[in-house]
């Protein structure tokens, strides 16, 4: 079996939401969103798990979720640093926000050697989108890849959410737009952008595959956009960006993996008790145990 590696995003303290929803617990025995990902993964064949985080919550990372992977998967960690800038940038006097997706992937920069697939750290993607982008990466596929999921499956009944829209072409991604303020109507789904949308359309919700060459194009890439946009303080490095321009350019093809399950997370503080539910449905059901680990 080939090895893969899951790299989970957590660095962010979820601005919308109002705390540090990465440590919330969802799950009847405070199983956080997290651990559902962790136990997919394990489930699905990965075989080291690791996370980007921020260094001052290190300690409390640990001990409320990681501690008890142990044993069960490797785990390491990487740390997104707002002054982790290359020779020649500083970050802008007063900047907060994190540098973005890209950023925190390339954080990781040292740590991967294998086949990865990089995730949010407070998105729940269910068991059936581990397990195709694992299949591929173990069947020997060294293209990058994407898992898509369908819009409708993606919303919150409580608030405008932003989202990927993918066109995709023989089965290869051909461009992903991110798009703002996507909502449930009655007559489809509306967005910020003037496009008719029925909610079949595949979105990209941050379920990347990649091989280690990523890393490459993410030190060039962050440089050129350090150049035009690095004295602002909310411009962000995103992946669907980065991933777009590879496309685009010629450089990688990026193969589109489908997973019909539905997505949740928590965006906004009322998105919790919903999750709650839907997490409870699917022990009821057996597709979980009650209890983790």
């Amino acid at each position: 079996m080939n090895k893969i590696t899951l790299l989970i995003m957590a660095a962010g303290m979820g601005s919308r939401y109002g705390g540090l929803k990465q440590l919330d617990a969802v799950g009847p025995n405070g199983e956080t969103i997290i651990d559902y990902s962790v136990y997919d993964a394990i489930q699905a064949g990965f075989t080291k798990v690791v996370f980007i985080i921020r260094k001052d919550f290190e300690q409390e990372f640990k001990s409320g979720i990681t501690n008890k992977y142990s044993g069960k998967i490797e785990v390491e960690f990487a740390f997104q640093d707002l002054h982790n800038l290359p020779n020649g940038f500083s970050c802008p006097e007063g900047r907060e926000k994190p540098w973005g997706t890209a950023h925190a992937i390339l954080s990781a920069n040292g740590l991967i050697d294998e086949p990865f697939v990089a995730i949010n750290g407070d998105d729940f993607y269910g068991a059936e989108s581990f397990k195709v982008v694992a299949d591929y990466y173990q069947s020997g596929a060294d293209d990058f890849s994407m898992v898509a999921f369908q819009l409708d499956k993606t919303l919150s009944t409580f608030g405008g959410v932003t989202r990927g829209l993918c066109t995709v072409k023989d089965e290869k991604l051909d461009t992903v737009i991110e798009t703002d303020n996507l909502q449930q109507t009655n007559q489809g789904v509306s967005s910020d952008r003037e496009i008719e949308l029925d909610g079949s359309e595949p979105v990209s919700m941050n379920v990347w595959g990649f091989t280690p060459k990523l890393f490459e194009y993410l030190q060039e890439s962050f440089v050129e956009f350090l150049t035009e946009n690095g004295t602002e303080m909310k411009s962000e490095f995103l992946i669907p960006s980065v991933v777009n321009e590879l496309i685009q350019s010629g450089k990688e093809n990026v193969h589109v993996l489908r997973s019909g399950a539905k997505w949740f997370g928590v965006t906004y503080k009322d998105d919790k008790p919903f999750v709650e539910g839907e997490i409870q449905k699917l022990i009821d059901t057996g597709v979980y145990p009650e209890k983790l680990f």
